[in-house]
């Protein structure tokens, strides 16, 4: 399974726009993002371009949840959240308070999170952990998302 992972577009339509084509190239089978789409409309690329589906949670700056959700069509959860694809136990979450331990205790086979804008890719024992950074750029500059597959579990930063 290969897993496109974006988080922290703040609304910024044209960089979802490319990331979304960039996951389409990349032939990811779904796509996860960590949280801070801000807006409703900021969701419309992730249905109109998509090849794949796609699930999230919301973060700290998803204010209007209950339009989120609607234009979402119910795939956006609370933070934290875990998933079982193809048998790997994943964390998706926005903030992260106790990401050191998580990763510490192994629990997860891949840990995705965001909030920091700041890409990550980090393997402690079994478990690998992966911020993407931000998708949409406003607080750093740097537009980035990530590219994982499960077997064998490793991922990479890929700039917009």
């Amino acid at each position: 399974m290969k897993l496109g992972i974006m988080s922290d577009s703040h609304d910024h339509v044209p960089m979802i726009e490319k990331a979304c084509r960039v996951f389409n190239d990349e032939r990811v089978d779904l796509v996860i993002h960590a949280g801070d789409y801000v807006a409703p409309f900021a969701l419309s690329p992730l249905k109109q371009i998509l090849k794949c589906d796609y699930v999230g949670v919301f973060g700290n700056n998803d204010g209007e949840r209950v339009g989120l959700q609607q234009v979402a069509d119910g795939r956006l959860r609370p933070s934290p959240t875990e998933l079982e694809l193809e048998g790997w136990k994943v964390l998706v979450a926005h903030e992260m308070p106790i990401l050191e331990a998580l990763i510490a205790g192994g629990w997860y086979d891949l840990i995705v999170y965001g909030h920091n804008h700041q890409p990550e890719i980090r393997r402690v024992g079994s478990t690998l952990a992966v911020n993407p950074g931000e998708c949409g750029g406003w607080l750093r500059g740097r537009r980035t998302v990530a590219v994982a597959t499960m077997d064998p579990l490793e991922a990479r930063i890929i700039e917009l």
